[in-house]
């Protein structure tokens, strides 16, 4: 035991120890090369954009890029957040509003690919899915899933007493809104019913996230609703995602469950109509 005790104190005195200082210089090398990064990430952002400002051939395969990019630039932030957290103490959220944004500037580049359509038959924007073409199904729903664990990080990063609380339902939702229009479904729902055909894997478990998603939109708009906003907007964003949940369950001759989703909707329809018509007689 003594020789133990000795050898702490050799230890000690031999300044193993990491100082306020040497950690503080850690600390901002780590930062510093994560800004590094950044920097790097901003300067291909503005290079691609300039390349499709003077030429829109394969613009959509270069905004691809940029969405991919987008995406790790959130986490880059969400690392710079949690070295800070670890190092400085406390919750400083300037880099968690900088990550959320990025995950915004993600998905409007996405959006400007194959739209933000949401409760809309494929054939409306088919053209726009077609300039990725020689995108893999693996790719597409690697890509969906990247988005998702950043979005899910940052969310959870802020916790749920949060200014920004409500804010993600539009955000999650617009999430699972390009996580469907990326697929191109009338390849992907034929895919999606042969077990022999390649990658049939993929898309079933991309599909399957896809639904996950759209209820999950639909049941969020309507918890905003009834718990914070009362805003029919969010009402009938609610049950647009409902209806977008059934297009693809018909699309995967999936009648049962595209059933028990109308109904739902109709429901919900009805509720908000005598919501509506309250406070209507409320306002004279």
């Amino acid at each position: 035991m003594r020789r133990s005790c000795c050898a702490q104190a050799r230890g000690r005195e031999g300044g193993s120890a990491v100082t306020e200082e040497e950690q503080n210089a850690l600390y901002q090398k780590k930062l510093n090369v994560y800004q590094g990064t950044i920097d790097q990430i901003f300067t291909r952002e503005k290079n691609i954009l300039e390349l499709i400002r003077r030429d829109g051939t394969g613009a959509a395969y270069k905004k691809l890029a940029l969405v991919d990019d987008m995406i790790y630039l959130s986490t880059l932030y969400a690392a710079k957040y949690q070295t800070q957290v670890v190092v400085v103490g406390g919750k400083q959220e300037d880099l968690l509003n900088e990550a959320r944004k990025t995950l915004y500037k993600a998905l409007i580049y996405l959006e400007e690919i194959v739209t933000n359509l949401i409760d809309a038959p494929f054939s409306d924007y088919q053209e726009q899915v077609a300039q990725i073409a020689n995108v893999s199904q693996q790719q597409r729903y690697y890509l969906i899933r990247k988005m998702g664990l950043a979005i899910d990080s940052i969310i959870s990063a802020y916790g749920t007493n949060t200014k920004w609380y409500w804010s993600f339902v539009e955000l999650q939702a617009r999430y699972a809104t390009v996580a469907k229009n990326i697929l191109d479904l009338a390849n992907s729902s034929e895919i999606g019913l042969n077990p022999q055909a390649d990658e049939y894997e993929i898309v079933v478990y991309h599909l399957r996230l896809v639904k996950k998603l759209l209820l999950q939109a639909a049941e969020r708009y309507r918890e905003k609703y009834e718990m914070t906003s009362s805003s029919f907007e969010d009402f009938k964003l609610a049950v647009c995602y409902l209806h977008a949940l059934r297009r693809v369950h018909l699309l995967l001759n999936e009648r049962q469950d595209a059933e028990e989703v109308k109904k739902k909707a109709k429901v919900w329809s009805e509720r908000m109509e005598k919501d509506q018509r309250k406070r209507d007689r409320s306002d004279k």
